[in-house]
């Protein structure tokens, strides 16, 4: 798989749920801490659920999780 071939969405729910998880809060604290709703995070989290999600959505959710933006787009070679 070459760089062109990741599904970003893909890859930014996954690391969504690691650094969620790695902060120790549920899918619900972190849809309160960013104003959205717990189905949102669900499904985004979901390997089967739809993705979508805007750059302010990804902005708030890094300072939910208190980490720098640019780690939601880590690319995992093993996706």
């Amino acid at each position: 798989m070459n760089k062109y071939e990741i599904n970003i969405y893909e890859q930014i729910a996954k690391n969504i749920k690691k650094y969620r998880n790695i902060a120790g809060i549920s899918q619900a604290e972190l849809a309160e801490r960013c104003g959205v709703s717990h189905e949102f995070i669900r499904r985004n989290e979901s390997k089967k659920g739809r993705k979508s999600f805007s750059v302010d959505t990804l902005w708030k959710i890094s300072l939910a999780l208190n980490v720098n933006p640019g780690l939601l787009f880590e690319i995992d070679k093993n996706l």
